[in-house]
């Protein structure tokens, strides 16, 4: 029986049929080609469920309506699968890459990950595009043969963002060739994984600025300074002025981000296109060495430049974010130094394991806020997150 195959794919997308395979070999599915596989290893994972549990912006326990990582993975799968649908670019890779791609994020989100990396800086640091390639290689134990969920190099590479030379030099010495090598030589990545970086970005500054105006943080008249936000407002309120009124504020905000969302979309693929016709790679490999070829057009890169300006000094810089920010900081620094100290307090799996600080980072990383906070509860007898 044959893969089904939803799209016929230009010939610079990643075939699955010629993927450079997984690092444990496997017979083939009988109805689902490599990347579809790989998708659905992702979304049964542990990993992926405690992604519900995450903070994107706001903690899990601040608002039942706010992203979280999870929510926030499927929406840049949507987005992601847009896009590649009008390039003949890979779907089915895009979408695995896109529900995978924050696995390895700690809890409490960035501030979560700042500190981690801070208390791991004698032990080779933390970084979480690296640790979502940990989980999905060797800390999600789901099968008999091998540990993590042994993907497709294609799906591991476009998981690994990015990566700092000294643990691109280390993934390169276990794997030559392997997807730490584009750290070292200058390449990029597929175009199924440059297109689920853009995705991530659209999606994040789209929810967050929605999250910012539902939780308060965000005025809707504040969003007047950000040209790229400014500009779909008032085509909306030309077309419906009826959503000037107060009791439609939430309309008026949906119907901008739609219509921003819609025109970055049509930007990438409008500016991927010429950049295709220009550099004309005749396959995935080649593509590889033309440089990066999914983009934003400047004018629009300006403006997704000016709303992540306003958003960190506006949202995430928000003195109440920053209080929370500061209280989850001090839960992972507690929680680290608890189970360097004391590993038997960490489950069997985790302090069974020779190297107890990088064990104690995989514990902490692979938390959920609400979990991260019980235990650090249990363990100091403190509460500071409610």
């Amino acid at each position: 029986m044959k893969s089904s195959i939803a799209a016929v794919l230009e010939i610079y997308a990643c075939h699955a049929e010629l993927s450079r395979g997984r690092q444990h070999a496997e017979s083939p599915a009988p109805t689902r080609n490599d990347f579809q596989r790989d998708r659905d290893r992702i979304v049964h994972s542990t990993a992926f469920r405690r992604l519900v549990y995450k903070t994107q912006v706001f903690l899990n326990h601040e608002g039942d309506l706010f992203r979280t990582r999870l929510t926030h993975s499927l929406e840049v799968a949507q987005l992601g699968r847009s896009i590649a649908r009008s390039l003949g670019l890979n779907e089915d890779l895009v979408e695995a890459v896109a529900l995978a791609h924050d696995l390895g994020h700690t809890p409490f989100g960035h501030a979560g990950q700042d500190t981690l990396n801070e208390c791991m800086q004698d032990h080779g640091g933390f970084e979480h595009n690296l640790q979502s390639l940990r989980v999905v290689d060797h800390l999600e134990e789901r099968y008999p043969d091998f540990d993590g969920l042994n993907l497709t190099f294609e799906t591991r590479e476009g998981i690994l963002k990015h990566c700092a030379k000294r643990n691109a030099l280390l993934i390169e010495a276990q794997e030559p060739g392997g997807v730490a090598h584009r750290f070292l030589d200058g390449s990029e990545p597929s175009l199924e994984a440059q297109l689920c970086n853009l995705a991530d970005a659209i999606a994040y500054n789209a929810h967050d600025i929605d999250d910012g105006v539902r939780s308060g943080l965000l005025k809707l008249s504040q969003m007047d300074e950000v040209p790229l936000f400014e500009q779909y407002k008032i085509l909306t309120l030309q077309q419906h002025p009826l959503l000037a009124e107060a009791s439609k504020s939430r309309r008026l905000l949906y119907e901008t981000i739609r219509r921003m969302l819609s025109d970055q979309v049509y930007d990438v693929i409008d500016t991927t296109r010429q950049n295709l016709q220009l550099k004309n790679p005749q396959s995935a490999d080649e593509a590889r060495f033309a440089g990066p070829v999914l983009a934003f057009s400047q004018p629009m890169a300006e403006r997704v430049q000016g709303m992540k300006s306003f958003l960190l000094k506006h949202l995430y810089r928000h003195p109440q974010v920053m209080e929370t920010t500061t209280h989850a900081q001090v839960v992972v620094r507690e929680l680290f130094e608890a189970y360097l100290s004391s590993p038997k307090e960490m489950s069997p799996d985790f302090y069974a394991r020779q190297e107890t600080p990088r064990a104690v980072a995989d514990y902490i990383a692979g938390m959920t806020d609400r979990f991260a906070a019980r235990e650090h509860e249990r363990l100091t007898g403190c509460r500071l997150l409610a």
